[in-house]
């Protein structure tokens, strides 16, 4: 793009850093991002006019946040985003990325940037009325483990269907292996849980785990839908988040999109570097489509505090212009005696996703999944 061609309209987006460091370290190194994450070039190429002007980040205050920490607020105009997350990363994020002693701890968007955005497709009220439950929290249970024949995962599926869950994912790490081929799993889960839905008289939606490239994303989800699937599982740290993006934007495929965070935990176990879980598992999963965000909760040995799993469902909730919300999750060895604790943090508006607890009598597991459910129901 030539000089004369650079048009701004004065709206800017805003990042929060957090950065190692003195002040005057942090002021430095607040001043570089601010063409690090623009132009990434020698101050003395950079050209009078509006690329100097207007083009580079600005630095908007620097304060200490703790010791050895400062928060640095910079924005940046609105005309580097172009509607996708790749764009919206690497300019939040990219160069400062490589770096250490950076964090990402926030994201503020203005509505000139959002109206490019669509967001979930159904979220937290659009999924309340496909599964037909106004206020309880939602209920899903995991098949697993790796390993198992599709006969064998739809005879789990079947149980839990029975015992009246919402929803039911697949694991993670299922994808096309010649011991349980994806169409044959999901062929056989989606028929024994929409037989099972009908005895129960109780909605119940599948979510089969699609991955690999897009084209091959694309067609899986296309056969997904086609063989019963009423969701999908996707994981944003393999497949990217644009890919999310461009299935939650299908009028063609229009399922619920579950996020699971398998491959980003680097992006957040360092409190010096990466992203902070509030935008991580909150504010990008809503922002690419996802209806439900999955992460670990605290307390089960992941490094996620409560504070931060408060943090995470705020930025689900919070309003952002047309928006509609994403459900934050309980998940991570999730059992009957945390229900108080995690309706406390989350109120209604969280899907609880149940742990193999649900499974320690094979015999019982319908009975166990409509015991936890009752739970929920009177919580």
């Amino acid at each position: 793009m030539t000089a004369d061609r650079l048009r701004f309209s004065g709206q800017r987006f805003a990042v929060e850093y957090h950065l190692d460091g003195s002040t005057d370290e942090a002021r430095r190194r607040a001043d570089l991002l601010c063409i690090d994450q623009t132009v990434e070039a020698a101050d003395h190429v950079i050209p009078d006019g509006p690329i100097r002007n207007e083009l580079l980040g600005r630095v908007e205050h620097v304060e200490g946040v703790g010791e050895g920490v400062h928060a640095a607020l910079l924005t940046f105009p609105v005309e580097l985003l172009d509607g996708t997350m790749s764009t919206l990363l690497h300019m939040s994020f990219g160069m400062a990325s490589l770096q250490g002693g950076v964090r990402l701890a926030n994201l503020i968007l203005p509505d000139a940037a959002l109206t490019r955005i669509p967001g979930p497709r159904l979220g937290v009220d659009g999924l309340r009325a496909q599964l037909e439950v106004s206020a309880r929290p939602l209920l899903c249970t995991v098949l697993k483990p790796l390993g198992l024949s599709p006969d064998a995962l739809a005879e789990l599926a079947y149980e839990f269907a029975l015992g009246g869950v919402d929803l039911i994912k697949d694991d993670q790490s299922l994808g096309d292996h010649p011991f349980c081929p994806f169409e044959e799993r999901v062929a056989r889960c989606a028929e024994v849980i929409a037989a099972a839905s009908k005895k129960t008289g109780r909605p119940c939606l599948y979510a089969p785990h699609i991955s690999g490239p897009w084209p091959t994303l694309l067609e899986r989800a296309a056969q997904a839908k086609q063989l019963g699937a009423g969701a999908l599982l996707i994981c944003p740290g393999l497949t990217g988040y644009d890919a999310v993006a461009a299935l939650s934007g299908l009028a063609a495929l229009s399922l619920p999109l579950i996020l699971h965070p398998d491959f980003l935990g680097s992006h957040y176990v360092s409190r010096d570097s990466g992203i902070a879980p509030s935008v991580l598992f909150g504010l990008l999963p809503r922002l690419a489509g996802a209806d439900i965000s999955i992460y670990p909760t605290y307390g089960v040995g992941y490094p996620v505090t409560q504070a931060d799993c408060r943090g995470i469902a705020q930025a689900c909730r919070t309003e952002l212009r047309t928006l509609a919300r994403t459900f934050p999750t309980a998940a991570g060895r999730m059992n009957a005696s945390r229900i108080q604790e995690m309706t406390a943090l989350y109120d209604s508006d969280v899907v609880f996703i149940l742990g193999s607890d649900i499974r320690r009598d094979p015999t019982h597991i319908r009975n166990a999944c409509r015991t936890f459910l009752r739970l929920l129901e009177r919580r």
